[in-house]
């Protein structure tokens, strides 16, 4: 399932002011083919919303434009529990697309983390074509 995973630098909870700027926060969009799924989590609950756009809808554009980054990707089901952790924001993005690493704990290690495995991705990928 393809996946977006976007990153945000607002917060309204002061303690979270410590993390990197632009990174404070993290949600995922996921495309079923036909609706983009949005699940946000928040302090208060997790709100998932069925978007109102249709699933060819260039929503990490429109994110883009609205100044959040941007990590596109896809979601997997990897077997076995996830391992124990705190559930934040990132914890809920990582169980979301499948990301077993427990050394990711803020959004800017998962946004380096979905960068590396992009590139690992496109390396095999080159591999492949050769």
């Amino acid at each position: 399932m393809r996946a977006l995973v976007a990153f945000s630098g607002r917060t309204d909870l002061r303690w979270l002011r410590w993390l990197r700027p632009g990174f404070r926060h993290c949600f995922v969009a996921l495309n079923d083919g036909r609706h983009w799924v949005t699940l946000d989590p928040l302090s208060t609950r997790i709100e998932g919303t069925v978007q109102p756009v249709s699933a060819d809808f260039d929503l990490a554009g429109w994110y883009r434009a609205q100044g959040l980054m941007v990590v596109e990707t896809r979601a997997a089901a990897p077997a076995g529990p996830a391992p124990l952790a705190i559930w934040t924001c990132v914890e809920a993005a990582k169980r979301t697309i499948g990301l077993r690493d427990r050394r990711v704990l803020t959004p800017w290690q998962l946004y380096k983390r979905l960068k590396q495995r992009e590139d690992e991705c496109r390396a095999m990928a080159d591999s492949v074509r050769a």
